[in-house]
């Protein structure tokens, strides 16, 4: 005799009713479970506001530096004003290390990083470090610092006491001994700072006496040391129009150094030039010349003489106005 079969549906208990995905307003939902996303944190400034803080501070140095020439006191001090208005040097030291931060571009010691490569493990078998003196440092966590492959001397190119701002490694005396000098001098975004073209030629020229060019190295690191970092904007040298690659290159040839690397991306160049020979002082003459001639260029240049007095000696030439596009430091 045939028994009644329940039906599928009676033998099973009665099933939760469903909710559609994402009905987050049903109680117990994932809504209740999960905390809520966290913002995504903002720059304290706009990539626009760095860099017009960055050029504002560049044209307001390079008027600075003609009024100071000039001798016109009234006309430094209304400067100096509107520099301290803006905030200072902290402010623009601020701006450009915001220029560097992940989501601006990066640190440029990361590519220095990546060309000493071949020599890391020789530098992290040595007992002692490799000496590096950084010029306008920012920060101590980028690449060079994390590493912990270098002893690392910080500068800032500029420093204010009495509300005198003066540049450090310019008014800075020269190692007086060997062990006193540095094997890696790192200037990313400085040499375009400095508000003249003299005065740049100065600190290449300066570099110089303060790499040890005597220190006995394994050869992986000799391939590099002693050697210059130099980061400027790809502008100062592919759009100058009194400055391009062959023409830096004859300028550091002259001091005695030789490109080893070189990088460029749409904002910025980066060098690597090893120190091998003595400075040829005869051949340090690069008067500003224009190299790349044309509308819209911008008018950085790096003039080098051989006996040129020490910045901290009175000038004899006033500092020409420049009517230019002013490049900027921040990536």
């Amino acid at each position: 005799m045939a028994t009644d079969t329940p039906s599928k549906a009676a033998a099973q208990p009665d099933a939760p009713k469903k909710t559609l995905k994402g009905d987050y307003r049903k109680p117990g939902g994932i809504s209740k479970g999960r905390p809520p996303l966290a913002a995504k944190p903002q720059a304290a400034l706009s990539s626009v506001k760095t860099r017009q803080l960055i050029r504002t501070h560049h044209a307001l140095n390079k008027q600075l530096a003609k009024a100071e020439a000039d001798g016109d006191t009234a006309e430094a001090d209304e400067l100096k004003k509107r520099i301290a208005d803006l905030g200072g040097l902290k402010s623009y030291q601020q701006a450009s290390q915001l220029g560097q931060a992940n989501d601006r571009g990066g640190d440029s010691s990361s590519v220095l990083m990546e060309w000493l490569k071949p020599a890391a493990a020789q530098l992290g078998s040595q007992p002692a470090k490799l000496r590096m003196l950084e010029i306008g440092a920012l920060s101590t966590k980028n690449a060079c610092s994390k590493s912990g492959l270098f002893d690392i001397e910080r500068i800032d190119l500029f420093s204010q006491a009495d509300g005198i701002v003066q540049q450090d490694f310019m008014e800075r005396p020269y190692p007086a001994k060997d062990t006193d000098q540095f094997d890696i001098i790192s200037l990313s975004l400085v040499l375009n700072f400095v508000p003249d073209a003299e005065g740049r030629g100065e600190m290449l020229k300066r570099t110089c006496r303060f790499l040890n060019i005597k220190k006995s190295l394994p050869d992986k690191l000799q391939a590099f040391c002693p050697a210059l970092f130099l980061v400027l904007p790809t502008s100062c040298i592919a759009n100058a129009r009194y400055m391009n690659e062959e023409r830096l290159t004859n300028i550091m040839a002259s001091l005695g150094y030789v490109m080893m690397h070189v990088k460029q991306t749409a904002k910025l160049v980066y060098y690597l030039w090893q120190l091998r020979d003595k400075s040829v002082p005869e051949e340090q003459i690069f008067s500003k010349k224009q190299v790349n001639p044309g509308a819209g260029k911008n008018n950085f240049s790096v003039v080098l003489h051989a006996n040129r007095k020490s910045r901290a000696e009175p000038r004899e030439a006033k500092v020409k106005e420049e009517k230019c596009t002013d490049v900027e430091t921040s990536a």
